[in-house]
């Protein structure tokens, strides 16, 4: 099925809008390297009418037609957002695919991840109403306490181009079903499938100004939304640089943050392993998505007992996966979304390759794609832990190896980054995967598996990955603020001061 880009505009107060500038961006297919269509360009003028609508949206009818209105009401509309999603999932993953590149099969996983993401705040948006108003115990019987979990106003919701409508889903999801309004601002590398959000939240009558979508550059969009005065909140997804500045803006007026930044996340290979399974997530954990993954396990460390046979496979594993036009069939790597990720890609390679490092296979254009932004699955070996390309976060799809002879060496090796986004340890000892994942510096942890996500478990990192967790309860909190009301009940006076009629 031929899936054309809409022609969309800012989605505003619930209505389409003409950026007031009038500036459009071009959407160029990665596979391709040609415009496709365009997205509205946003910029300070536009952010200042969407955190107005936003505003509006949570204040009115003194918030019960949003911001207090029930759990249970909100979830209706995210459960027909959900159902929307799924109606639509073929399209919708055809446009993600030729926006930023990405495998049809993985976008048609993703749009399914989208759904359950959107039922998942329902129901604990849902679940919200029944833990409202629970009694505290407290020490003194003269006093009884409860708290109140309420939205914390309006959010700016910052997210990248990796995942575009699944990372703004993670986001979107929790905080309306929080109560809280949002202005979304995705990537203007891959904006196209959440602006189609906005569509379907005009089909399901999601209330006027609760979700605002302005498209834009960074400086011109997401950098008045960070900093603005009404604005009680940012979530941001993206680079660590960009996250440093986002936290820059926000201390300003000592505004809360959450931030899920880069990494350079390790995967350890022990010996008692099954080669080919170990081989395949070593694989999948690197160049899934086209190692474009914050939590890209692009860190390959493997027991010298085993890393000749482990890396001869690896190798041959790699030169087998199909890369291609995203959109035909078996595609297992795409492109990298711009020209200047590809660009960079290929600079990290060369630095590597100019430093010593040998490139075991890939780091080239595939020989059969003579157009497009796509860069061989590239594996790394004879790398110092002081080179650029075992220390920085590259988002393309190069895999570096090293060697490693003892459990405390891959240790070592693994939590010297400045990152600590996410961790791997393959291995049938169950003891030792114990051991290692709690020494493993990072917010997510997998066994004999690489990058498994569930909207139910806890997601973020910590040093300069950022901070804060998203997904499951802890990313509905991230958008409620606690209140404590705490009453006197006791017949008697407080006593505290004589009575000036008894002295």
């Amino acid at each position: 099925m031929a899936v054309a880009i809409p022609r969309r505009q800012l989605f505003i107060d619930g209505e389409w809008r003409e950026p007031l500038l009038g500036k459009r961006i071009p959407v160029i297919n990665p596979a391709t390297e040609e415009s496709i269509g365009d997205i509205p360009a946003a910029t300070a003028e536009d952010v200042e009418l969407a955190v107005e609508a936003a505003r509006m949206a949570l204040k009115r009818n003194k918030g019960k037609d949003w911001s207090r209105a029930s759990g249970a009401s909100r979830a209706k509309y995210l459960r027909a957002i959900a159902a929307k999603i799924i109606e639509r999932k073929t399209e919708l993953a055809k446009l993600e695919s030729l926006d930023c590149g990405k495998p049809l099969d993985e976008a048609a996983w993703d749009m399914d991840d989208v759904a359950g993401c959107f039922e998942y705040y329902a129901d604990l948006a849902e679940a919200l109403d029944r833990k409202q108003r629970t009694p505290l115990s407290l020490p003194m019987e003269t006093f009884k306490c409860h708290t109140i979990k309420e939205p914390i106003g309006v959010v700016g919701l910052i997210t990248p181009w990796n995942y575009p409508l699944l990372m703004a889903t993670w986001k979107v999801a929790p905080a309306l079903a929080a109560g809280c309004t949002a202005i979304l601002k995705p990537s203007e590398l891959s904006s196209v499938t959440c602006l189609e959000l906005a569509e379907i939240c005009k089909e399901v009558a999601l209330p006027p100004g609760v979700l605002n979508i302005v498209t834009g550059l960074g400086a011109e969009a997401g950098a008045p939304l960070a900093s603005h005065c009404h604005v009680d909140k940012i979530a941001f997804t993206g680079s660590t640089e960009t996250g440093r500045k986002i936290m820059i803006a926000a201390a300003q007026m000592i505004k809360p943050v959450s931030l899920e930044l880069g990494g350079k996340s390790p995967i350890i290979v022990f010996e008692d392993v099954e080669i080919e399974k170990a081989v395949e997530w070593a694989l999948f954990g690197c160049f899934w998505t086209n190692g474009q993954i914050c939590s890209a396990t692009s860190r390959l460390l493997v027991h010298e007992s085993i890393a000749e046979e482990f890396i001869k496979r690896l190798v041959t594993w790699a030169k087998n996966i199909k890369i291609s036009d995203p959109l035909e069939e078996g595609c297992r790597l795409g492109p990298v979304v711009s020209e200047g990720q590809y660009e960079k890609t290929k600079k990290f390679i060369s630095t590597a390759k100019s430093e010593g490092a040998t490139i075991l296979c890939g780091g080239e254009r595939p020989q059969h794609l003579q157009k497009g932004y796509f860069v061989e699955p590239t594996i790394i070996s004879n790398v110092e832990t002081s080179m650029q390309i075992w220390r920085e976060e590259i988002f393309g799809p190069v895999l570096c190896v090293k060697i490693f002879r003892t459990e405390e060496e891959a240790i070592d090796l693994a939590n010297d980054t400045h990152y600590g986004l996410a961790g791997a340890v393959l291995s049938k000892d169950p003891e030792r995967c114990k051991r290692i994942s709690e020494e493993i510096q990072a917010g997510i942890i997998w066994i004999n598996c690489s990058q498994p996500c569930f909207c139910q478990a806890p997601w973020g990192g910590n040093k300069r990955s950022g901070f804060g967790r998203e997904l499951g309860e802890w990313g509905l909190d991230n958008y409620l603020s606690v209140k404590q009301v705490t009453e006197y009940v006791s017949n008697d006076p407080w006593g505290w001061y004589p009575s000036p009629s008894k002295l």
